[in-house]
């Protein structure tokens, strides 16, 4: 009998249209020989799925459920796609942990680890990885841009913590850029993150749960026509992604090492998609991201495939090794 899944897309923040997007294609490419796809829909406005007619359904919140031409549909596991919360930063993940059903991204604790760039850098640093310096600051807090440029230098980035995509973040090259970079950050944040500047070869790397073993994917050096890898470069086709990424051989190793340290040091499960700058042979860890995007122009698809895992064995996997763990 065929396994019901529940491909949860939408979202709560600027990060709506995205995981559209996504969990459209993830949709479109689960293995309809083995599993029943919905699409379920998660807005602040409602819980729905959405039937082939395009018919909303509504969810029952009380077990996650819904009736669907007179039958009661139960979800055997939840496929999440939703960038950024409620979906990225863990907190319907727990909901679902209570409920006892599976889902394919890691626990909601770790989740809502990594989402918090402070607090996932934190960790990582007694870890030994190396990363950027950094201030964290909150909404009203007084900041002093000279303690800024004293500590960080200048250029440096302007980010929220917590927020996906590159919404929000600015690249400050001078002084009198703070201001504007402080009010873009906190319209997506109640917190920001300042970071310094790394002057060297980005590159994106996934690691990946495979048949019950942890493998880094290929890694796809990151070419941005803008100032950085902004929005418009992630998904408007303003950079090259070169996969697999032209780095050496020795580079490449430290990459594997470093990336394959933060997915257990951090108790990862299921996708994960990290970003490091490299100065010299050291990769320096910028961000993880747990609910990799999906799309055609995503990063970790392009990735699987080039280690020879298509879309689809990559989306099956995912659910079998939620349902099994």
């Amino acid at each position: 009998m065929k396994q019901n899944i529940a491909v949860i897309m939408g979202g709560y923040s600027s990060e709506y249209k995205i995981s559209m997007i996504s969990g459209n294609v993830v949709f479109n490419h689960i293995n309809t020989d083995i599993y029943n796809p919905y699409k379920v829909i998660i807005t602040k406005e409602k819980w729905v799925v959405l039937t082939n007619d395009n018919t909303e359904i509504a969810i029952d919140k009380n077990d996650f459920s819904a009736v669907i031409n007179k039958t009661k549909i139960t979800f055997d596991c939840v496929f999440n796609v939703i960038h950024g919360t409620p979906g990225e930063d863990g907190k319907i993940l727990a909901y679902f942990e209570m409920l006892d059903i599976p889902h394919t991204s890691a626990p909601s604790y770790q989740m809502a680890l990594t989402f918090n760039k402070r607090d996932c850098l934190s960790v990582l640093r007694k870890h030994g990885i190396n990363t950027a310096k950094s201030l964290y600051y909150d909404k009203g807090q007084n900041i002093d841009v000279d303690t800024i440029v004293a500590e960080l230098g200048l250029p440096c980035f302007v980010k929220p913590n917590n927020a996906g995509s590159s919404f929000g973040i600015s690249k400050v090259n001078t002084a009198d850029q703070f201001k504007a970079a402080f009010e873009k950050a906190f319209a997506e944040d109640t917190e920001i993150l300042i970071e310094s500047f790394l002057d060297g070869t980005e590159v994106s790397i996934g690691v990946i749960n495979y048949q019950g073993n942890i493998i880094p994917l290929p890694a796809t050096e990151i070419v941005s026509e803008n100032d950085f890898f902004d929005y418009e470069a992630k998904y408007e086709g303003k950079s090259q992604e070169i996969t697999p990424a032209r780095i050496t051989e020795k580079q490449l190793e430290n990459l594997h090492t470093e990336a394959l340290k933060a997915y257990k040091a951090l108790n990862m499960s299921g996708f994960s998609r990290s970003e490091f700058i490299f100065i010299g042979d050291i990769p320096y860890f910028l961000e993880m991201n747990t609910v990799p995007g999906m799309t055609t122009e995503s990063l970790l698809p392009q990735q699987a495939q080039a280690a020879g895992i298509p879309l689809t064995d990559l989306l099956s996997n995912a659910i079998e090794m939620a349902i099994k763990n």
